[in-house]
């Protein structure tokens, strides 16, 4: 994903501080916004993961601190959950003039439950999932319940709220008291996806059930199994991301966004790929023409494995290569070949230990490749198959003398 930060100003003028991240090749096919959960920020973890993994849908989100929060200017004391909601219509506003129009909200914790109230005041917006949200917004008194009495009393104390002092007016309590999120609910009419976790110490599930129950179809609900509510977890966020990715297709018609965009992208790029590799992880974005995929390292060197290193793609284009070769050549024949699998693995070895390798020193690469076929194919058959295996352009190329011209492009 590719991060830009900026700042946008809400109906007073306030300035808030925002991240918008977008695909790698910047082709979006759909705008979300992003609420963080009460007293936090945009610069949660789990939001910029949950995030990336949006991204690989070509979903682009815009993260930003609610006013008084953050980087966000404004005064927190005088913030309550209306003024969140306000903030949300705004960022969506300035988004739909700037950018694109938000089809997709997605909300933490009390995010979550300001979203569903953003949400019927946005046309653009399709669906909408929450994480971990409230079934009411006064939920968070019990954040400070200890003190809500000196609150009524004095008209405002100062509390703490994970390990953190913030002002609360009574503005604050009043505002959360007389809001109804399950109201919102019923009223919303959008797609919605509820994540939430059972073992919630902070949000019990039943608040997941209220929600869930209040809203009309299409509703979907996914258990969090063993997730904590701040997703500090990176599996637990990164799981996050991909189930709101993967539901949101039908309702954002990302499909035929894509089907739309590959069209063009075959016609300007046949035959190109392109990769991309941020500053704060090895793993890379790849696209493929009219695919997109995802490459990195294992944990044990750094990375956060969550795709095919660069050699098992190789091994991966020269399996590929040698059964396609295999098949299409059995199918000229006519031969009785049903399938055919291919096994690799890659390692150094030293080149005294290769006794048909013209270098004699040093190391040298080596791949084994291991062939299975299926059918009722003599010996003579799997023998000249085995021969075509070497025949297959990936194998070739490998084996010719290969150069690789690189430029620095402005």
């Amino acid at each position: 994903m590719k991060m830009q930060k900026l700042t946008f100003p809400n109906r007073d003028g306030i300035s808030l501080s925002a991240r918008l991240e977008r695909p790698d090749d910047e082709d979006v096919a759909a705008w979300a916004i992003f609420a963080h959960c009460f007293t936090c920020n945009k610069n949660l973890k789990a939001i910029r993961a949950i995030s990336q993994a949006l991204g690989r849908y070509r979903i682009g989100v815009l993260s930003f601190d609610f006013t008084g929060l953050g980087e966000s200017e404004g005064d927190f004391a005088d913030t309550n959950f209306s003024s969140n909601v306000s903030d949300l219509v705004d960022a969506a506003e300035w988004m739909a003039k700037n950018y694109g129009a938000p089809a997709l909200l997605v909300g933490h914790s009390l995010g979550g439950a300001a979203v569903l109230k953003a949400a019927v005041q946005l046309d653009s917006v399709k669906a909408v999932a929450t994480v971990g949200a409230p079934a009411d917004a006064d939920h968070i008194q019990q954040h400070f319940q200890d003190q809500v009495s000196e609150i009524e009393t004095e008209g405002e104390a100062q509390v703490q709220i994970e390990g953190r002092p913030f002002k609360i007016k009574q503005q604050f309590i009043e505002d959360i008291r007389s809001q109804s999120v399950e109201d919102c609910v019923r009223e919303m009419r959008k797609a919605l996806l509820v994540l939430h976790s059972p073992t919630d110490n902070t949000v019990g599930i039943d608040n997941a059930t209220r929600i869930f129950v209040a809203a009309r179809h299409p509703k979907s609900f996914v258990g969090l199994d063993g997730a904590g509510h701040l997703l500090g977890n990176r599996a637990d966020a990164d799981f996050v991301g991909e189930m709101i990715g993967s539901w949101s297709r039908r309702y954002l018609k990302l499909d035929a966004a894509e089907s739309g965009k590959s069209a063009d992208s075959s016609k300007d790029y046949p035959g190109q790929v392109t990769t991309y590799t941020g500053s704060d992880s090895f793993t890379t974005n790849v696209r493929a023409g009219n695919h997109r995929l995802i490459a990195d390292e294992p944990a044990s060197v750094g990375g956060d494995d969550r795709g095919p290193t660069p050699y098992d793609y190789l091994l991966a284009a020269l399996g590929a290569c040698t059964s396609m070769t295999i098949q299409m050549y059995a199918g000229r024949k006519k031969w009785p070949l049903k399938g055919a699998s291919v096994s690799l693995s890659h390692d150094k070895i030293h080149a005294e230990d290769c006794e048909d390798c013209e270098t004699r020193v040093g190391k040298i690469d080596e791949i084994k490749r291991e062939l299975r076929l299926e059918g009722d194919l003599n010996q003579q058959q799997r023998e000249k198959l085995l021969e075509i295996a070497d025949k297959c352009p990936v194998h070739r190329t490998l084996h010719s003398e290969i150069k690789v011209r690189t430029q620095l492009i402005e």
